[in-house]
């Protein structure tokens, strides 16, 4: 018989009841170890859970996974390429793998190489020459192949050189404007959820400790100062800083 080990010592996420309309950028933000990555995991199938129902579109998380899968695409900050190829390369690999034929299937990936701002001139590059950034942006356009309905990006800008940074979030920012796909964002990053995200969930000990718009987080959990900020929302709920906790966190 099928059977898990389960830690009762241990949850990683508490039962919660939540529902993600679609369009935008919902923000999921929290330190190693909140949460964030077990519901993002959950919510692509990629993990099991031990209780509770999630449907993504409709389709059932665990009863009709393959039906998620063709609405849903994931970007980690783990993203894994074969470095020894172009960015070119590991895109038509990939499309081969989605059941793409040849026809057709270079010019879309050429359209979404370019759509996500990937210089031309790194095409023909191997993967282990471009930078953080662009490699980033390679694991976002790689998702755009099967035109995901929801797209989860667990910290993609995790680690990135502030240049590299900045062009990734450029590319949120666009993805938020066109509103062409339901972004659910996981990131420790306070200034990074205030600008792209039209909502944020704040969570802690995998529990969400706050929804709502940045605007209204701040109105209600700032503590009456006009001029404060998400991090001060987060100190406010959990009485810590996220940037010291995440010097101590611990991976999920």
């Amino acid at each position: 018989p099928w059977w898990r080990p389960t830690w009762k010592d241990k949850v990683a996420l508490e039962p919660l009841s939540l529902v993600i309309e679609a369009g935008g950028v919902t923000g999921i933000l929290g330190p190693n170890g909140s949460g964030k990555s077990t519901l993002i995991r959950i919510l692509g199938t990629l993990l099991t859970p031990d209780s509770g129902h999630a449907t993504v579109f409709g389709w059932d998380v665990v009863n009709q996974p393959r039906a998620v899968r063709k609405h849903v695409n994931r970007v980690s900050v783990e993203a894994a390429f074969f470095k020894e190829l172009s960015p070119w390369e590991n895109m038509l690999y990939a499309a081969r793998l989605y059941g793409y034929g040849a026809r057709g299937t270079r010019k879309k990936v050429v359209d979404i190489l370019d759509r996500v701002g990937l210089p031309l001139d790194t095409l023909d590059e191997p993967m282990k020459q471009l930078s953080r950034g662009q490699q980033q942006k390679v694991a976002i356009a790689r998702s755009f192949l099967t035109a995901p309905s929801l797209l989860l990006l667990d910290e993609p800008t995790t680690g990135l050189d502030p240049r590299s940074k900045k062009e990734v979030q450029r590319l949120l920012e666009m993805l938020r404007k066109e509103r062409e796909v339901t972004v659910l964002l996981c990131t420790h990053d306070m200034d990074e959820a205030a600008a792209l995200c039209d909502r944020v969930l704040m969570m802690d000990g995998g529990r969400v400790l706050a929804d709502g718009t940045p605007d209204e987080l701040i109105r209600e959990h700032g503590g009456g100062d006009l001029n404060a900020t998400l991090e001060d929302v987060f100190m406010h709920l959990t009485g810590k800083r996220l940037d010291v906790e995440e010097e101590g966190g611990v991976e999920e």
